[in-house]
C-alpha cells in the first residue's frame, strides 16, 4: 500500500453509475493516493452501507480511517473551491464566443486559405448568434421567463419571447450566407436595438441585479455588459452588411 492511501465507496449499480463517484475517486487519485475502490453495485447495497456509517449520501471518501464524506467534502479537505451550479458564471460567454471565433477562423482557413480577414469577422459574429439562438431555443419556455424579465417589446408583446430567438438564428443564418439581405437587416437591426435598449434600461439606469437569457434561461450569467455586447454585435453587423 502507499503511504497515501484512502477508502471510497460509491454507488455502481447496472442501472445507476454515480458521478460523483467517478469525480471522487479522480480526485483522489490526482492528489496522489492510492484508493481501495469499494463499489455498491444494489440499492441493498447502499442501504446497507448507509446505515453502517450513518449518512444519508453516496459516495463516502475515507482517508487515515477518517471519514471525510462526499465530493464536496472531499474538494474542501483538499482546499479546493465548492462546486455550485448556482454560482455566477460567464464560462457559457467564454464557451459561446471561443468557439464561435476558432469556427470563423477555420472556415475563412478553408475558404480563403488565410485565418484572419474581414469575412471571419463576419462569420464570427454570425456564428455568435446562431450558438446563442441554440442555446435560448433547447428550452424556450425558461429562457422566455428570464426575457420577460427585462426586455421592454417582450413585456408588452409577450409573444415575442417565443419569436427573439428565432429571429436571432434566422438573422444569423442568413449573415453567414450573405444572402436576403433585406431580411437580415432588418431583424438584427431590429431585435438587436430593442434588446440594447432594454439591457441598457434594466442594469445601467434602474440598476437591477438579473441574470441574462443570453445563453439560456438557466444562464447564471448576470445581466449587463455580455448581453449588451450580444444586442450590439448584431446591430454592428446589420450596419456593416448595409453599407458592404
Amino acid at each position: 500500500m502507499s503511504e497515501k492511501s484512502a477508502s471510497l465507496y460509491r454507488m455502481a449499480t447496472d442501472e445507476h453509475t454515480c458521478p460523483f463517484g467517478l469525480k471522487s475517486l479522480d480526485l483522489l487519485e490526482r492528489e496522489g493516493y492510492a484508493v481501495e475502490d469499494h463499489k455498491l453495485t444494489s440499492r441493498e447495497e447502499t442501504d446497507a452501507f448507509k446505515r453502517q456509517y450513518h449518512v444519508s449520501t453516496t459516495p463516502q471518501a475515507f482517508i487515515g480511517g477518517e471519514r471525510i464524506g462526499g465530493y464536496d467534502a472531499l474538494r474542501k479537505y483538499f482546499g479546493k473551491p465548492p462546486v455550485s451550479s448556482e454560482a455566477v458564471t460567464y464560462q457559457p460567454v467564454i464557451a459561446v464566443f471561443g468557439t464561435a471565433a476558432l469556427m470563423a477562423i477555420a472556415a475563412n482557413w478553408s475558404a480563403h486559405g488565410a485565418l484572419l480577414t474581414v469575412q471571419a469577422a463576419e462569420w464570427f459574429i454570425s456564428f455568435s448568434m446562431c450558438i446563442l439562438a441554440i442555446l435560448k431555443l433547447r428550452d424556450l419556455e425558461s429562457f422566455s421567463n428570464m426575457f420577460l424579465g427585462y426586455d421592454l417589446l417582450a413585456q408588452r408583446v409577450m409573444r415575442y419571447a417565443y419569436v427573439y430567438p428565432f429571429a436571432e438564428a434566422l438573422a444569423g443564418i442568413l449573415m453567414i450566407a450573405g444572402a436576403l439581405k433585406w431580411i437580415a437587416i432588418p431583424v438584427a437591426l431590429f431585435i438587436g436595438g430593442i434588446g440594447a435598449i432594454s439591457v441598457h434600461k434594466a442594469v445601467y439606469i434602474d440598476r437591477r441585479d438579473l441574470k441574462c437569457a443570453c445563453v439560456g434561461g438557466d444562464s447564471n450569467v448576470p445581466l449587463g455588459f455580455v448581453s449588451l455586447t450580444e444586442n450590439l454585435m448584431m446591430v454592428a453587423m446589420a450596419v456593416w452588411m448595409m453599407f458592404k
